[in-house]
């Protein structure tokens, strides 16, 4: 098993407590502001969702897993993160459930077939909190979800190349949907923020990864998940993407105006 991390920081030890907040998060003025019916559109590719603390960003995260929701639930959900802790792997996998106070969260059986492909290593992802942020959503939304958790050590284009392969040849003939794992920039000013992660969204809706790569190099933003969202985007091969919401933590949680975290949940069809 692979325990909780962030339990009691990111969000709460408590089974209750914790669904609760993630039904507030739906409900918030900042999130979709309802919980949807269960649907079976299957027409998400991929989607974006932020990692920070619930309380912060969960109601932005809420609007990707409302659509998710609408769009039925899935054989398996790979999601990938970015490594916030060094660990010694280009990418990794983790073949052990994750556990979360709301479960356990079996993983996908084409987890084997990704594993001929890339590093498996549970232990890997014993301290990394941006896989496990997004699990208690998809709990709520698939009490039975079944997940592929990857991480990304190195973020550069080929890398992501090379995980979005390893994707597309692992889930052929399957019923799966990616879920990048990223907040967007980091302890800058409100206006800041909203500037330069506009400019990066922009690229991102157009699946000019290229484009993306550019604005994330020329202006050193501090978007910690550019390469799970390359990838997710390179895996899956969308035809357009939508804009759900674009906040911070100013705007959630009123903290802190100079010195914001940004926020974007996204899907893509």
């Amino acid at each position: 098993m692979r325990y909780p991390a962030v339990a009691g920081r990111f969000y709460p030890l408590d089974k209750g407590a914790l669904e609760e907040l993630v039904r507030d998060c739906f409900l918030n003025e900042y999130g979709p502001e309802e919980i949807p019916e269960q649907g079976s559109a299957r027409r998400i590719k991929c989607a974006l969702a932020p990692h920070a603390g619930i309380n912060v960003s969960g109601p932005i995260a809420a609007h990707t897993f409302a659509e998710l929701r609408k769009d039925g639930h899935r054989d398996a959900y790979i999601i990938i993160g970015p490594d916030h802790y060094g660990q010694p792997f280009d990418l990794v996998m983790c073949s052990d459930p994750y556990v979360t106070p709301m479960g356990e969260c079996r993983v996908s059986k084409v987890a084997g077939r990704l594993a001929e492909l890339i590093a498996d290593s549970p232990n890997a992802h014993r301290f990394e909190h941006s896989i496990e942020v997004e699990l208690p959503f998809l709990q709520f939304i698939d009490p039975g979800a079944e997940i592929i958790p990857i991480i990304m050590g190195r973020q550069d284009v080929n890398t992501a190349r090379r995980l979005a392969d390893a994707i597309r040849s692992a889930t052929e003939g399957t019923d799966t949907v990616v879920i990048a794992s990223s907040d967007l920039m980091h302890y800058v000013p409100d206006r800041i923020e909203k500037r330069m992660d506009s400019a990066f969204l922009s690229r991102m809706l157009s699946l000019d990864i290229d484009g993306m790569y550019e604005e994330v190099y020329s202006n050193n933003l501090s978007i910690c998940g550019y390469g799970p969202i390359a990838a997710a985007i390179m895996a899956t091969q969308p035809s357009k993407g939508l804009l759900l919401s674009h906040s911070n933590s100013w705007e959630t949680i009123r903290y802190d105006q100079d010195a914001v975290v940004g926020y974007a949940s996204a899907i893509f069809e």
